[in-house]
């Protein structure tokens, strides 16, 4: 016979300090859900979604919308649940553990995709594809990709993700008009400021810091602190380097005007 263990208050927190999984403040957060209220969804769907804040406020602005969310790491499934139990939409909304890789979920009239092009293929070519066959004609992709805001130094590369290359990520002309030949006309370019990611990168880690400073001879305070300083240590090199563009896409269609 075994026993249930009872959750400790001695392990490290995760992530509570961060509304989003990603550079973006409340301010541009509201006028996001604003443009994409504008169109009228009835469908949304959020490709790794994490806990799907913004598709929640989308839902919230949007009464008669309906959302699925589909990411691969239950225990952000299950914050997003629970936020959506708090706002009463559990009626609207699904999350769903599963892989977004030729997924039949769409197409839905709001797509969102924030940092998780990953998710959709190796590349952004064959992730903007894929964003294409999800969303309606007239509908929106709300699309979150990094790119280089210069051409990093091998010297960065050395201190970021590993095995990090200059191929990894274009730069933001490029970005567009990859975009414009998957078939859409971007309504709306903003890129993450540097607030903004300071912000996230200090909440992402936040939470652990104040932990590992009051625990320092906890087993898991060695593995903890290895992580965090790795984790800072990148984040301050990719730093003014790494960009995050938020693009508002508009599919267009096959049909041409005579």
């Amino acid at each position: 016979m075994t026993t249930a263990t009872a959750p400790r208050d001695d392990l490290p927190p995760r992530l509570t300090r961060l509304t989003f999984h990603g550079p973006l403040s409340e301010a541009r957060a509201a006028a996001m859900v604003r443009r994409l209220a504008s169109t009228h969804p009835t469908t949304v769907l959020d490709i790794g979604c994490g806990w799907g804040e913004l598709m929640l406020r989308l839902l919230d602005a949007v009464p008669r919308a309906h959302g699925v969310g589909l990411d691969v790491h239950a225990g952000d499934l299950a914050r997003g649940r629970q936020a959506a139990e708090a706002r009463g939409l559990t009626d609207r909304v699904e999350f769903a553990e599963e892989s977004a890789v030729d997924t039949g979920r769409g197409p839905a009239d709001v797509v969102l995709c924030l940092g998780a092009s990953q998710a959709l293929g190796d590349d952004p070519v064959t992730a903007l594809r894929e964003l294409r066959r999800l969303v309606t004609d007239g509908g929106r992709v709300l699309l979150g990709e990094g790119f280089w805001q210069r051409t990093p130094t091998e010297a960065e590369l050395s201190g970021m993700w590993p095995g990090a290359s200059a191929a990894d990520h274009h730069d933001l002309a490029t970005l567009v008009d990859l975009a414009v030949a998957a078939g859409f006309r971007p309504e709306w370019t903003e890129t993450a400021s540097p607030a903004e990611w300071e912000e996230f990168e200090s909440a992402y880690q936040a939470d652990q810091e104040v932990w590992l400073a009051t625990h320092p001879g906890h087993p898991l305070a060695t593995e903890t602190r290895t992580r965090l300083d790795t984790h800072r240590s990148t984040w301050l090199t990719y730093r003014g380097v790494l960009g995050l563009i938020y693009l508002t896409l508009v599919p267009t269609t096959s049909r041409t005007d005579s």
